[in-house]
């Protein structure tokens, strides 16, 4: 039997969601193909990316063609502070993030972050995305091997030099920990798929992302 997700937690939600004009409807973004990826590796392989409310980053990215799993969690704080109290209070240095495990030699790590910036969130916007305000829901990314902090950097930098977006790129590469989120905040919009936020904000997100990248996203 799920858990049933807190009053205060729908109740935001829901004024989040009705409180936002319906002008800012995501859109995909044309992004270059990144110039310089990481190599595949045997096995499975992590990455950690941070770009607003997890709800919708792990409701795009669990359907993407050889991801195995996506977690919703923390990054950037300690495991002391790694709650959804502490982190609203946006005094822990957490940024609401997802762990995503995947198959490098199914799905890159550059292709994932060509999803990201393109579709998963909007890395110009400085400590918030759309509804969502404050340092917890920052645009970051979070390397878990030096290969990755390689091809973040560099790919920032592509997407800089080629100007993509008609504003700077907030997404920084920062380092952390990643621990996960209780439980009701698991795979929500699956297991929630009339809430308000996620009618408003996640379900056009997936949805662009699958006209986008027919192939890539299911």
């Amino acid at each position: 039997m799920k858990s049933l997700l807190p009053l205060s937690i729908v109740a935001i939600g829901i004024a989040a969601a009705l409180s936002i004009p319906a002008a800012t409807a995501e859109r995909a973004v044309p992004v270059p193909f990144i110039a310089t990826d990481a190599p595949p590796t045997p096995g499975l392989a992590t990455a950690v990316l941070a770009g607003g409310c997890f709800w919708g980053m792990e409701a795009v990215f669990e359907r993407v063609k050889g991801v195995q799993s996506v977690v919703s969690g923390y990054a950037g704080g300690t495991r002391a502070t790694a709650t959804y109290d502490q982190v609203s209070t946006e005094r822990t240095g957490h940024a609401e993030a997802i762990r995503i495990t995947y198959d490098p030699r199914v799905v890159s790590y550059g292709t994932l972050l060509r999803l990201y910036f393109s579709v998963a969130h909007d890395p110009t916007q400085v400590d918030g995305q759309y509804p969502d305000r404050g340092p917890s829901y920052r645009s970051a990314i979070f390397p878990q091997t030096p290969a990755q902090a390689t091809v973040a950097r560099r790919y920032i930098a592509q997407l800089t030099q080629a100007k993509a977006f008609p504003k700077p790129i907030a997404t920084k590469v920062e380092t952390g920990a990643f621990y996960p989120a209780e439980a009701y905040h698991q795979d929500f919009a699956r297991r929630n798929p009339t809430h308000p936020y996620i009618v408003r904000w996640d379900k056009p997100k997936v949805a662009v992302a699958r006209a986008a990248y027919p192939g890539l996203v299911g």
